[in-house]
């Protein structure tokens, strides 16, 4: 088992990063629209770099300046296992990774499907399987309020990068 965590974003457009412990890093994907738990609603994720584990414990503003600039807030997290044998740097490999969240908000199985490279990004579908988990009709919520974000400091996060 390994932990996942989904950051809710607010920098140049609102996304949510979908991130995955696996071999030892954080595999990463931008989701424009956010995770869903409707399985009619397959969602666009486009691969990211990797990040340290210590980047899953963040929450902060991002100052401007840096990449990413904006509030970031933990959206949901817990642990993830792969059903079968199979590991999952194979599913990453293969395009195709099924995995079980057991977090507060994303909970049952998901698939990630590779669908292919476009100006040297990676695209993939986020689709949550039909199981006892899937709500038909759910909307992805937003969590960042006013009173939430002054709660929110001003940090880099562990993997910072300078904006080009």
């Amino acid at each position: 088992m390994g932990i996942f965590v989904v950051q809710e974003h607010h920098g140049k457009r609102l996304h949510w990063d979908f991130r995955l412990e696996i071999g030892g890093v954080l595999k990463s994907w931008a989701v424009p629209k956010g995770p869903s738990l409707d399985p009619a609603r397959r969602r666009l994720a486009i691969r990211v770099p990797d990040h340290d584990l210590e980047h899953a414990e963040y929450e902060g503003i991002i100052p401007e300046g840096m990449y990413g600039a904006g509030p970031v807030l933990i959206w949901d997290k817990g642990a993830f296992e792969i059903p079968g044998e199979k590991p999952a740097a194979s599913g990453l490999r293969e395009g195709n990774l099924t995995f079980e969240l057991h977090g507060q908000i994303l909970r049952g199985v998901f698939t990630l499907v590779r669908l292919g490279t476009r100006d040297r990004a990676e695209s993939w579908l986020l689709i949550k399987k039909a199981d006892t988990h899937a709500r038909r009709g759910w909307r992805t919520p937003v969590l960042l309020t006013p009173a939430r974000r002054k709660k929110l400091k001003e940090s880099s996060p562990p993997c910072s990068l300078k904006e080009s």
